[in-house]
């Protein structure tokens, strides 16, 4: 596992314990044991500095870390796999969600590829006893250039019809290097929200809109919206906090941690509109290759999670949320999502 320090715990006590509600639901967390991961090094379509965080993440070390970092509080899981390859092994980390949750009577999501029929979908999620589905843009076909793979790519219209008739939750996980403000991208999230009515959708990480560049006009767009759900989770920008707050309202915002990643030790700032992830020398690694990591000394950093919620916190106090509109987010939005499927 890994080490809550005093002045973790001093973070939590003074910055976070009283901001949260006592029960959570934590709708973006990520299960899988190393053996479903490939050796090969394929080409993954995806930043890789995560990796650096934890080889495999079992579901007992997923709750044990809520004890760790939320000492007092009641947090419950929305868990999925992490296929990012196509060399991993599908079926057996689907099938380890699946035993996770009968096991811990939490909920999941199936992971799915393109490949897949509507009714194969379906099929898989009945006799899962899956809520919805993930899938992720390394599960486009090979032959589309990365900067290239929109959204149909990976969720097919055959699927989204499935997922539609059954009113299931879509975590989606949007691609495109102009992130949330690509006019693709949110054409394509218009389309779902107007086309398939019934799907919970759910767009993660504020539309991985991690830095105030990140944004464009998506927000003037995604006010008009009236279904579609998002979740905060990796993501540290108060300000996008901010306008989301004031887009969308708070009861279409998710809390999600994205964890195991948001154990990590870290501060993340924004520099001509790339985030970088600040972290200790040594603590990770080599990370000189790598755009989004740069090492900093005399630093004490506290963890990701925690960044993540402080910052979500001085958006909602900027932006005059109440009690009632916190415990919606980090609670109760979740938790008529979860019931309604």
């Amino acid at each position: 596992m890994f080490e809550v320090k005093p002045d973790d715990r001093k973070v939590y006590e003074e910055r976070i314990r009283d901001f949260l509600p006592e029960r959570i639901i934590d709708v973006h967390t990520h299960v899988w044991l190393e053996r479903f991961r490939s050796s090969y090094n394929d080409p993954r379509r995806i930043v890789t500095w995560p990796d650096r965080v934890a080889k495999d993440s079992p579901i007992e070390e997923l709750l044990a870390t809520y004890e760790l970092m939320f000492p007092g509080k009641k947090l419950t899981p929305l868990i999925f796999g992490a296929v990012l390859s196509r060399r991993d092994d599908l079926d057996g980390n689907n099938q380890y969600i699946a035993e996770s949750m009968r096991k811990h009577h939490v909920p999941g999501l199936i992971w799915s590829v393109p490949q897949w029929s509507g009714e194969e979908l379906e099929r898989r999620i009945v006799e899962g006893g899956f809520l919805g589905v993930k899938s992720y843009l390394s599960n486009a076909p090979e032959y589309l250039p990365e900067a290239e793979i929109r959204i149909f790519d990976y969720f097919p219209p055959h699927q989204l019809d499935a997922i539609n008739r059954r009113g299931w939750i879509m975590m989606l996980h949007i691609p495109r290097p102009g992130r949330l403000r690509d006019p693709v991208n949110l054409g394509q999230m218009l389309e779902i929200e107007r086309k398939y009515p019934n799907i919970r959708l759910i767009v993660a990480h504020v539309g991985r809109a991690y830095c105030p560049e990140d944004v464009g006009n998506a927000f003037d767009v995604l006010a008009e919206t009236k279904r579609m759900m998002f979740d905060i989770s990796a993501n540290t920008n108060a300000e996008n906090f901010e306008r989301l707050i004031r887009a969308v309202g708070p009861k279409r915002i998710l809390f999600g941690s994205d964890l195991p990643i948001t154990r990590m030790r870290m501060r993340r700032v924004c520099e001509n509109g790339r985030y970088i992830n600040l972290v200790q020398k040594g603590m990770y690694g080599d990370v000189s290759g790598d755009k989004n990591m740069r090492e900093v000394d005399g630093e004490e950093l506290t963890f990701f999670m925690y960044e993540e919620i402080a910052a979500f916190k001085r958006a909602a106090e900027n932006t005059g949320l109440g009690r009632c509109d916190i415990e919606d987010v980090f609670f109760n939005n979740a938790m008529r999502l979860l019931e309604g499927v």
